[in-house]
């Protein structure tokens, strides 16, 4: 039987009826058609379905959607708009950071609730953040160099949370 769960998705309130087996993953892509969020392992093992639930990094393919009655959820699609990206968008693109991109949106969304938390990180402080976000084609070094660029930028523009580059 399906079940009412209100909640915010980037800002904007929905209401979903779900299977009580469905998960975040799964209402994000299948019902709401937010296809950023991507589907890995479905183990919790590789981060690419990582989004924000109430600020913090989670893992949605191992979140059901029913528990998140109330709860604000922000995906990648929340982070910037095609013409104004979000200053971690602007600089993985600057920085080729994206290759392949299946791992991209996850590993924004992981350093977004970084530089929310610990707006002038280190380099350790950026490798720990991502340790959950696994990459099959960069190598790493680009997306934290991506990430302390964004910092910067977002330092020096005054607001570490939401300025666009």
């Amino acid at each position: 039987m399906k079940q009412l769960v209100r909640l915010r998705v980037n800002g904007d309130p929905r209401e979903l009826y779900l299977a009580p087996n469905k998960t975040l993953l799964e209402a994000l892509r299948e019902d709401l058609w937010l296809t950023g969020t991507k589907h890995g392992c479905e183990l919790g093992e590789c981060g690419a379905c990582t989004v924000l639930l109430d600020g913090r990094p989670a893992l949605s393919c191992l979140t059901l959607a029913v528990e998140l009655d109330g709860r604000e959820v922000t995906t990648v699609e929340g982070l910037g708009t095609p013409t104004s990206l979000h200053p971690l968008q602007e600089a993985f693109v600057e920085l080729g950071a994206a290759q392949c991109g299946y791992c991209t949106s996850g590993m924004l969304m992981s350093a977004k609730a970084l530089l929310d938390s610990n707006p002038a990180p280190g380099r350790d402080a950026v490798r720990n953040a991502l340790a959950g976000n696994l990459c099959r084609c960069t190598g790493y070094q680009s997306i934290l160099d991506a990430v302390e660029l964004a910092a910067t930028r977002m330092a020096v523009a005054g607001s570490p949370a939401e300025v666009p580059a």
